[in-house]
């Protein structure tokens, strides 16, 4: 059990956290200060340090070779005692596992240092044997260059040796590489080191710069991860060196790992700024969830029209044009890159309505071909009677063909837009292509609304008499509204369900909500509890189990012999289970059993 390292906030794989010194160490950050001086820090063989808790102690070490039978590095497991300190347990990927210890240091961190794929896998391998609230220490590698993308892949502390050792080499390291000393004219840097001229400044002096670098490019990943902006920050940071780009393109390969990490909601901006930008979990989860949960319940025609730069959509002046034409006699979904398609019933569901994107005027190949396959999918899981594609001629309109190709059903659009979908023109002609069609009354929106947010948020469901039919008609099929979009509340019988909430454009749901769920065919996202009454949270060590497929950001339920809540997960299902410290769920409302 680790009593000295706690998670506080997730960025995907990064955290932010701390080590529970004397003198608190944030991370990611630098243990430099706080290892045990009274060895090596990385021996084979010694007697455990008497602790205090004031450093950081390295524990015994064996590291065995790929292909050690599993026996003997169990047996050897034995090494390691229970201590009441704070610890650092130096592992291999071989023999990586939970031997109580605060943090685990990588035995071969240097050694794969510029290999993509062997650094990758290695991280991945070692986080899923060791706790999730113990902190991974990777030894001589970090740089200023290359600290956010190890944090992005779940390094959580580093030293300063690499950056130090370099210096006295001569090498000048920077956030976007490394420069000989010899051939700077001048300093490119106001650290404490670089105050003074060029002619007295020596390889020392490098050196300390170097360090001053790193604990600066550290600081900023911090706050990047509080903001949730660590991953646009890496996409640009990562491109100076070629493996740290294939290191963060391989992370997107592994989808499991980066998926189960990451929130399904923030307030924070979504920057798009590359096609690799595409490959984000946050926007491959979105695409998913909209052609495989949500479920069209217009009768009428589908308008497709191109997104805006203004967010939420329906508050841009060419949206409002749309609407007014549309009239609600058809259902509006947007086109988008890096998105994909956007019903208008989840505009304001993140990222809908969080992201920003590079505006050329131009789409790149990978756009076209990203939003075509999720157009196709899109197509193929709903049914329209009519398919109207409001959207100017160039890269909108090569997508809607291309994804039309792809269709496994017959699908025909009618394209009305001559040169812009905002000339009177243009309007006009897609007014005439809507006469005739039946106009959705405000409550019917407003409860299709509900639906499909429930469909994005809640999954399949199964209560209307069909398997794996929509959780919006499931969860919520007899229902009223009230207040004033995007700020609805969702009542039943007397009693309200749920609130809209505008932020995130998801449900919250009330204790009677929760009930509801519970007793719906729509699988619970069920957090079970010890026998006491929450109080504002639940932590880890109150855990008894958790569904897997809980992420941070999500609505659970919370059960114990003493106390029903509902509230919002801090952390990942696997990760509540796993954990003995930290908060696991905010808990929004409870009742005492």
């Amino acid at each position: 059990m680790t009593d000295y390292f706690e998670v506080h906030e997730r960025d995907g794989p990064a955290r932010l956290g701390e080590v529970r010194l004397a003198d608190p160490l944030r991370t990611p950050g630098l243990v430099d200060e706080v290892l045990d001086d009274s060895g090596s820090r990385w021996p084979e063989e010694r007697d455990v340090l008497d602790g205090d808790e004031s450093t950081l102690t390295v524990l015994p070490h064996r590291a065995f070779p790929a292909g050690t039978d599993e026996r003997v590095a169990d047996a050897f497991a034995t090494d390691y005692p229970d201590v009441e300190f704070p610890s650092v347990a130096v592992v291999s990927r071989d023999t990586a596992a939970d031997y109580g210890a605060d943090a685990y240091a990588l035995s071969e961190a240097a050694g794969i240092a510029g290999h993509a794929a062997a650094f990758v896998e290695t991280v991945l391998d070692v986080r899923g044997e060791i706790p999730p609230d113990s902190a991974l220490y990777c030894s001589g590698l970090a740089t200023p260059a290359n600290v956010a993308t190890l944090a992005y892949a779940g390094v959580d502390l580093f030293d300063t040796d690499k950056a130090y050792v370099r210096g006295l080499e001569g090498f000048y390291l920077t956030t976007d590489g490394e420069a000989f000393l010899e051939d700077l004219d001048e300093l490119p840097c106001a650290c404490a080191a670089c105050q003074q001229s060029r002619e007295t400044f020596d390889h020392e002096d490098c050196a300390e710069h170097n360090v001053n670098a790193l604990r600066a490019e550290l600081a900023r990943v911090r706050q990047r991860i509080r903001g949730g902006r660590l991953r646009d920050y890496v996409e640009g940071q990562a491109r100076h060196e070629a493996w740290l780009t294939a290191t963060f393109r391989r992370l997107d390969q592994q989808y499991g790992y980066v998926e189960q990490r990451t929130p399904i909601l923030r307030r924070d901006e979504l920057l798009a700024a590359s096609d690799d930008s595409l490959k984000r979990v946050e926007i491959q989860r979105f695409a998913d969830r909209v052609t495989s949960r949500y479920h069209n319940r217009f009768d009428g025609p589908l308008v497709l029209v191109p997104c805006s730069a203004r967010k939420p959509y329906g508050d841009s002046q060419s949206h409002a044009q749309f609407h007014k034409t549309i009239g609600y006699r058809g259902h509006k979904v947007s086109m988008t890159s890096p998105i994909g398609v956007v019903p208008q019933e989840l505009e304001l569901t993140y990222p809908a309505q969080h992201y920003d994107s590079v505006v050329t005027g131009e789409w790149s190949e990978s756009e076209v071909e990203f939003v075509a396959e999720v157009l196709a999918r899109y197509l193929d899981a709903t049914d329209y009677p009519r398919h109207v594609a409001h959207v100017p001629p160039g890269g909108y309109t090569d997508i809607v063909e291309r994804a039309v190709e792809r269709c496994e059903s017959d699908v025909e659009f009618e394209f009305t837009v001559g040169d812009h979908p905002t000339t009177d023109e243009s309007l006009a002609a897609l007014d005439e292509t809507l006469e005739g069609e039946e106009r959705y009354l405000k409550r019917e929106r407003e409860h299709n609304t509900v639906r499909a947010i429930a469909d994005y948020q809640f999954g399949a469901g199964g209560a209307v008499g069909e398997e794996g039919a929509a959780a919006g008609d499931a969860f919520f099929d007899h229902i009223s509204t009230g207040g004033r979009y995007p700020s609805l509340r969702v009542n039943s019988e007397g009693e309200q369900w749920a609130t809209l909430v505008p932020q995130y454009g998801t449900l919250s749901l009330t204790l009677e909500g929760a009930k509801r769920w519970v007793d719906s065919d729509v699988p619970t996202k069920t957090v079970e509890i010890d026998g006491f009454v929450p109080q504002g949270s639940v932590l880890a060590p109150g855990i008894l189990d958790a569904d897997a497929d809980i992420r941070v950001g999500e609505e659970v339920v919370v059960e114990g012999p003493r106390a029903f809540a509902v509230g919002r997960a801090s952390m990942a299902g696997d990760e509540m289970v796993r954990s003995t410290r930290g908060i696991a769920v905010d808990v929004r409302h409870v009742e005492e059993r």
